[in-house]
């Protein structure tokens, strides 16, 4: 087998191996079909098996009640951020309330004030986006026709460890970088929806869990393919879906549940792989700058700066040297981060980690004298 480097990328991102040596093993003939799953029809009996399992999974690993749709749709979340809104938003009357923590939050909003009066809940601009804000800060409208919250953000490395109250009004969650990655409490959300390629599954499939009586909402007037009810009541069918990616988010969901155990223990571990690295930034003494606010740092993406661009191009290049790949920061924002999602494997990020430190011993004549710290 060719070698495999660890591949920190915020996405797409590593698959556990035992989810991909099956879907090796099983490419060419599906057991007992002698066809391909890129080959099957989506209305034949072992596709309908194979969908009806990817959902099932996901209602045990997240508890989903039954009066909640699980979908598997297509055009990442940035068809979400629209389609949310052509659903709830368009012809209400009212506006949406959006809470502004980062890059992806912003993109979101944007996307729905195509469709209607956007209202900002609070904004991290002046903060750079470093931390998430306290439930004390969310100026809330109480008729809004939903709240609108980005649980992390993958760019920033910030993430909600505790959803805010919305009240009454429904809770819109783009959960993409930290979907399945801990429990989450389903009847807090109107609608949670996560593009697959971090935790889930490959590019291509976008997962929405949509409370049935909202997606009962949407326009008569809007298009089949963008309309929740439709794609609710036709069950992901209502078009080809994207088969071969929910074959392979029912692959990564049977290691979840089979392998790992479940959520809460994904989170443990997800929290000991964090750990490893943010001890790592607070023991260099502001060599290794992190971006975030300690009280809302990331379990899922570490960022952090070095003293000059010019570690951070040397810190680059000698990563990849060890097969510790990936680990540039955004380009909006520069330095470097670490993806580490469900399937980074506790040794890794301990490479990584020993890695740090091995670069910081050999470099901190570098650090700053008053390194800065989030505010």
């Amino acid at each position: 087998m060719e070698k495999r480097v660890f591949n920190f990328s915020p996405g797409p991102a590593m698959l556990p191996l035992p989810a991909l040596q099956e879907a090796q093993r099983d490419l060419l003939a599906l057991p007992g079909l002698g066809m391909s799953i890129l080959e099957i029809s989506h209305r034949s009996a072992k596709f309908l098996e194979i969908i009806e399992a990817a959902e099932a999974n996901l209602r045990k690993l997240l508890r989903i009640p039954d009066d909640y749709h699980v979908l598997f749709l297509q055009g990442g979340a940035r068809l979400q951020f629209a389609m949310v809104a052509m659903n709830l938003l368009r012809g209400s009357g009212r506006s949406a309330d959006y809470i502004l923590t980062g890059t992806w939050a912003k993109t979101a909003m944007k996307e729905a004030q195509t469709q209607g009066n956007i209202h900002i809940a609070w904004d991290g601009a002046s903060l750079n986006y470093t931390r998430m804000p306290r439930q004390d800060e969310l100026h809330l409208d109480p008729q809004a026709v939903y709240l609108h919250i980005t649980s992390n953000e993958t760019i920033q490395g910030i993430q909600f460890h505790t959803e805010p109250d919305a009240g009454q009004v429904p809770l819109v969650c783009d959960a993409s970088s930290d979907f399945l990655s801990r429990p989450v409490d389903i009847r807090k959300y109107g609608i949670l929806y996560a593009c697959a390629q971090k935790n889930a599954g490959p590019a291509g499939v976008t997962i929405v869990i949509i409370r049935k009586d909202l997606a009962d909402r949407s326009p008569p007037d809007l298009p089949s393919m963008l309309s929740y009810k439709v794609l609710g009541e036709a069950k992901s069918l209502h078009n080809t879906p994207p088969c071969f990616c929910i074959y392979m988010v029912k692959l990564v969901t049977d290691w979840l549940l089979q392998t790992i155990g479940g959520l809460e223990k994904m989170e443990v571990i997800n929290r000991q792989k964090a750990a490893l690295l943010y001890e790592a930034i607070d023991r260099s003494n502001g060599f290794y700058q992190g971006h975030a606010a300690p009280e809302s740092r990331s379990i899922m993406n570490v960022t952090f700066r070095l003293p000059t661009p010019e570690l951070e191009t040397a810190f680059l290049q000698e990563a990849k040297k060890r097969d510790l790949v990936e680990l540039q920061g955004h380009r909006s924002v520069g330095g470097c981060r670490a993806s580490i999602y469900n399937a980074m494997p506790v040794e890794g990020v301990q490479r990584l980690r020993d890695f740090m430190l091995e670069f910081y011993d050999t470099h901190s004549r570098y650090r700053p004298q008053n390194p800065a710290q989030p505010t």
